[in-house]
């Protein structure tokens, strides 16, 4: 037992030195406060990186398929009144939707930007008393109501009971309503009255889309659109004529969900205009992103860069359409992020590497320290007795 002893005394490499051997200094004591103090913040400063997990990035090919994007949006309108902003959005594969309300609210502003009113879908239309029929006579007892569409049906039994319905089926048709009151559901409903009570007040539209995950577009213009000899036009022109302000302020645009460490370009973008009319034009690259957090929930979602356009419109032309614009494409590399801890193993590495390198460093410099000295004082005891 005893020979097993001595040699794991043989195997001992860290050697004691009798305390009679030892010479404390005074540079050695400063040295070993510093080191300590640089040991203590890098000790826990690894402690806070192990505490808090870290984000790994990743990049490859997105192969999703057939699915939706949902498009959040918050954008304020100080000079447009809700009453006439209507939101149209289209893609490549052909799907169009004009004129969009599911899903969207209005706050009207005034021109303090204070709100007076929040409604669910544009103006809406009010219940139209004793209204006129298709064949010119009052609504009798008993006598189902189907409204005319001056001329813009589709088929003789379609009926347009309110004045949104004229405008839809005016649109179809790639007609103007240049003249609400002769529209007897206009006139009963006020339309004209709550679009000139509007008149200088702006308008908060927010809420969301869901469209097809290609390229595609979405504006917000005033009035309702609708196509004639192949160009786009709007039906509120009678209203403002050819001059719309279309400034505005984009409080939050979001693809899909929100996720940990995203920024999005355009939050709080503001733009002033300062011509008479045009429109303005977003050119957005949506990178689909997937986004992991240490629990293991999986976030779906994209990031954006943007660039901007405004383009100036000519009176009396019809290529372009006063409005705020969003054009949009989808990159085919896919990001993805990865929420996780550092491994312990690592952590203790780290830490036994923090020690050791400050104790070894420490040491050199007091070594070097110290034999400076005992060489200076050395030579100053030379001269003097020289």
């Amino acid at each position: 037992m005893a020979g097993v002893m001595n040699r794991l005394k043989n195997l001992d490499a860290y050697p004691k030195i009798n305390d009679d051997f030892y010479s404390r200094t005074l540079s050695g004591g400063l040295i070993t406060l510093a080191s300590s103090l640089v040991m203590l913040i890098l000790f826990f400063s690894e402690l806070r990186l192990y505490l808090h997990p870290v984000t790994e990035s990743q990049l490859r090919v997105d192969t999703s398929r057939g699915e939706k994007l949902r498009i959040n949006f918050d954008v304020t309108f100080p000079a447009l009144a809700c009453s006439i902003i209507s939101l149209d959005s289209m893609d490549i594969s052909g799907e169009k939707h004009l004129d969009v309300r599911h899903d969207i609210s209005k706050r009207r502003l005034d021109a303090y930007g204070n709100v007076i009113e929040t409604r669910q879908d544009g103006i809406g239309h009010t219940k139209i008393e004793n209204p006129l029929q298709k064949h010119g006579g009052r609504l009798e007892h008993n006598e189902t109501y189907c409204g005319s569409c001056y001329g813009a049906e589709a088929s003789d039994d379609e009926c347009c009971n309110s004045c949104e319905e004229v405008r839809e089926a005016y649109r179809k048709k790639g007609w103007a309503m240049t003249d609400p009151d002769i529209i007897d559901q206009c006139k009963r409903e006020g339309f004209v009255q709550r679009v000139k009570e509007e008149e200088g007040e702006g308008c908060n539209i927010f809420g969301f889309l869901e469209v097809n995950k290609v390229a595609g577009s979405f504006h917000f213009v005033p009035g309702k659109t609708f196509r004639q000899s192949g160009f786009h036009l709007q039906d509120l022109l009678v209203f403002q004529g050819d001059s719309y302000n279309i400034s505005h302020k984009v409080n939050s645009l979001t693809f899909g969900e929100r996720f940990p460490g995203v920024v999005n370009p355009l939050d709080g973008v503001q733009w002033t205009q300062e011509t008479l009319n045009g429109m303005y034009q977003y050119f957005i690259k949506v990178v689909p992103t997937e986004y992991t957090d240490v629990r293991g929930h999986v976030i779906q979602s994209n990031q954006f860069s943007v660039t901007e356009h405004f383009e100036k419109t000519e009176a009396g032309r019809t290529q372009s359409l006063p409005g705020v614009f969003f054009f949009y494409d989808l990159s085919p590399i896919k990001v993805i992020f990865t929420e996780q801890h550092v491994e312990f193993l690592h952590f203790l590495t780290n830490v036994c590497a923090i020690v050791g390198g400050i104790f070894t460093v420490s040491g050199i410099i007091d070594s070097f320290v110290y034999h400076g000295q005992r060489a200076i004082k050395k030579k100053m005891e030379i001269g003097k007795f020289g």
